[in-house]
């Protein structure tokens, strides 16, 4: 048979009918063996099933822990990066992301007291640290809470 011998449609294959007597070639066990759980009617194994060995689903280590849906991430932005700022400037988050600071859709900011901090700057954020207020507050700089 050729490509363009094959028939319109339908496959004239016919399927096996097992279990139907010695006419049909699948006799006695059917195709399924001898005695076993899967000659039975109901032998399935399910997928994960190992032999009767504790699964891997069981074996593997568990992800602890626990992180509430109501939880608010900030982007944390240390007092060191705001030097690139001139004296006297108001930085907003907008400013933040322009920089390279902050990640476009980051949008909480949290100001963390890490490093050296000499400029006058006036700076809304969402948040901070108590280091970062100290440092701010000795710079004459002021932080101004948004939201």
């Amino acid at each position: 048979m050729k490509l363009h011998e094959l028939p319109k449609g339908k496959s004239l294959k016919k399927k096996h009918r097992v279990g139907r007597g010695h006419g049909s070639g699948w006799v006695k066990t059917s195709g399924r063996g001898q005695k076993g759980q899967t000659s039975r009617s109901h032998g399935n194994i399910h997928p994960s099933f190992q032999g009767g060995g504790i699964s891997i689903l069981r074996r593997i280590p568990k992800l602890g822990g626990f992180k509430s849906i109501n939880r608010t991430e900030y982007a944390p932005v240390n007092l060191c990066s705001l030097n690139r700022f001139e004296d006297g400037a108001e930085v907003t988050v907008e400013m933040l992301q322009e920089a390279g600071i902050v990640r476009k859709n980051e949008h909480l900011v949290k100001i963390l007291g890490k490093g050296d901090f000499s400029k006058k700057l006036k700076i809304h954020a969402h948040a901070w640290s108590k280091t970062a207020e100290e440092k701010a507050k000795a710079a004459g700089s002021e932080l101004i809470k948004i939201g």
